[in-house]
This record gives C-alpha cells, structure tokens and sequence, in this order.
C-alpha cells in the first residue's frame, strides 16, 4: 500500500499541469460473482464509466472514476426425480470509487499514442442475487444482498479514429467484506470512450 501512496504522489509531482477533464466510455461484458454455499453466476452487463482526470500531461494521467454497471442473467433447473421445473432470473449492480493510473493512448484527450495501459485500485459497492441449490431434494432458493470491500481494475486502450476516442478492454476484481455476503466478483467488460 505504500508504494502505491508512493506511486500516486510521484504522479502528482512530475505532472507539469492540473486539470479537470471530464471523459466517459459505454460498453458491455460479463460478470461473474461467486460466494460461499453458491454457484458462480455469470451475469451479462452493461456499463457507463465516467471519470474525472485530476490531474494529466500528453501521456499520462490519473483520474477519478465511477464505472457503473448493472447486468440481469437467468437460470433454468429440471429435477428429474419430481418432474419440476424451476428458473430464475438474478439482477446485479456494481458500483465502484475507482482511482487509476493512465498511460498512452485514452489517458487524455490530447494524448496521440495509439496503444495505452491503466491501472487501479478503489472501493466498490456491490448489490447480487445468489441461488442456493439443495442437492439432495433439488429445491433451489434465491438469495438477494449487498457488499462492499476493496476493488481493482486493470486494462489497455487503443485508439481509434481521431486520437480523442478509444477501445478498452477492463479486467476487474471485487472482494465483498461483508460477514452474510461475501462475494468475489470477477469482470471483464469492452467500452467504447468518447
């Protein structure tokens, strides 16, 4: 942790200027949440990332974000032993604090790199529904809760088009600290950044 502290306080001495440019990205992905006693559930989610770069130069910035995401799936299970059939449909929402590092391409807008690299850690709030299964009677129970607890993301972009716009493509990691819903949730989402 300290050489994080370390890395961002470097960041903030070498860079030559302050600012306060808002950028935002669109995309889509999947999740996939896994707690105690449950199955993993594979979510498929849409996601809105803005964020606020306190401070840039021509190749490097950091910034301040809030990568929104919410996403549905569904399950279906057939117990042959009593003839029933059960389904369900799960929500989710993930929404972290997110401070990252930008290099090259998408970490300004006057950036002209084609290839760029981000880096982060933050604090996230996640919102899920589990099923829980019985595998000796075959009945199934849905489960909604909340989280929160440390989160980090880390990615690449590259440009396209006129230098200001961007594909990136975001690994993520969530681990929930609370003591009934302790979740690791795992993402992998593509934007479009304007």
């Amino acid at each position: 942790m300290k050489k994080i502290c370390f890395f961002v306080l470097i960041c903030f001495a070498t860079s030559p200027v302050f600012s306060q440019s808002f950028m935002h990205g669109v995309g889509t992905g999947v999740f996939v949440e896994k707690s105690k006693g449950a199955d993993p559930i594979a979510t498929a989610i849409l996601t809105y990332s803005p964020r606020i770069n306190v401070t840039e130069s021509d190749f490097m910035s950091l910034s301040v974000g809030i990568p929104l995401t919410v996403g549905f799936s569904g399950n279906y299970q057939s117990s042959s032993y009593y003839g029933e059939e059960t389904g369900s449909i799960n929500f989710m929402a993930n929404l972290p604090l997110m401070v990252n590092v930008n290099l090259g391409a998408g970490s300004s807008k006057e950036c002209e790199d084609r290839l760029g690299f981000f880096l982060g850690a933050g604090f996230g709030y996640h919102f899920g529904t589990q099923t829980y299964y019985d595998n000796y009677d075959g009945e199934s129970s849905s489960k909604s809760g909340s989280t929160y607890g440390p989160a980090g993301n880390i990615g690449f972009r590259f440009a396209v088009g006129s230098h200001q716009k961007n594909i990136e493509a975001r690994l993520s990691y969530m681990k929930g600290l609370k003591e009934n819903y302790q979740a690791d949730v795992y993402g992998l989402a593509a934007l479009f950044n304007f």
